[in-house]
């Protein structure tokens, strides 16, 4: 087109976006709206799951200790039918073979407090086999059993507690070091095998709040509150899906008023 044509092409002609470039982006859009609508919904669901949790594990840890499962029936055992369970169990502990895992006690129930360690001690049965028994929390400087000697009972005793199943992996949390004898998590088969119980228990008891002599280890601190934010979370996400979608409006509205303005030839 020579340069006099161009010149009298009309001042209205302007080239239209495709119909691509507008239906892309509202494609994206819509998809980035499903997905914030069913992460909040999946919020809502977890909040659901965490509550039904919260009631069970109360009603059970709040329950009548009942006796101990057989050994035949801990195979049958599982976390979500059995854990916290409010249980009872007569042995002899043998302290000579004690496991200590390195914790912080930030919330206690008790006055000790801070760094220090569970002290987990395999509780023998009269028929030979053994329990795993979290006695409790002690101090750093309360690490050795010389240091707490009134807590080393002897003898046949009784211990009650909630039954606990191995504790998690996490990343928060180093892997447990039987090589070294550095212990992170409460892991019942890697103790067990590091101390020379065949037959121990899969499980553990976590003891209650009742005293030991010389006030270590202090039992009682297992925690039964749990985190519960999903409603917080889903209204985040929902949030976002409505700040998309007001978004999408106004520019919609805003494209819409644009066009109108737009002189036609």
């Amino acid at each position: 087109m020579s340069g006099e044509a161009q010149a009298r092409a009309p001042a209205g002609d302007h080239v239209r976006p495709a119909r691509g470039g507008r239906v892309l982006p509202l494609l994206a859009a819509g998809a980035a709206f499903l997905i914030l609508v069913g992460l909040g919904t999946w919020q809502l669901e977890r909040r659901s799951w965490k509550l039904e949790l919260i009631r069970q594990v109360e009603e059970r840890a709040d329950a009548p200790a009942r006796p101990l499962p057989p050994p035949a029936a801990w195979g049958r055992l599982s976390r979500a039918e059995d854990e916290y369970a409010h249980v009872q169990v007569t042995g002899s502990f043998d302290h000579a073979r004690e496991t200590l895992v390195y914790t912080v006690l930030s919330d206690p129930k008790g006055e000790a407090r801070g760094q220090g360690f569970l002290v987990i001690t395999p509780l023998m049965l009269p028929d030979g086999r053994s329990v795993l028994v979290n006695r409790g929390f002690v101090p750093l400087e309360k690490r050795t059993p010389a240091s707490r000697a009134q807590g080393q009972v002897a003898g046949p005793v009784s211990v009650t507690g909630l039954l606990r199943f191995p504790e998690e992996a996490s990343v928060f949390v180093p892997a447990n070091d039987p090589a070294k004898d550095a212990w992170y998590r409460r892991d019942p088969a890697e103790i067990a095998a590091a101390r020379g119980l065949p037959g121990a228990a899969p499980f553990l008891i976590d003891a209650d709040a009742a005293p030991n002599p010389g006030g270590l280890p202090q039992g009682g601190e297992t925690r039964l509150a749990f985190p519960n934010r999903h409603l917080e979370y889903a209204l985040t996400w929902y949030g976002l899906a409505a700040t998309l979608l007001g978004v999408g409006l106004a520019v919609a509205l805003s494209q819409r008023a644009a066009r109108r303005r737009t002189p036609h030839p």
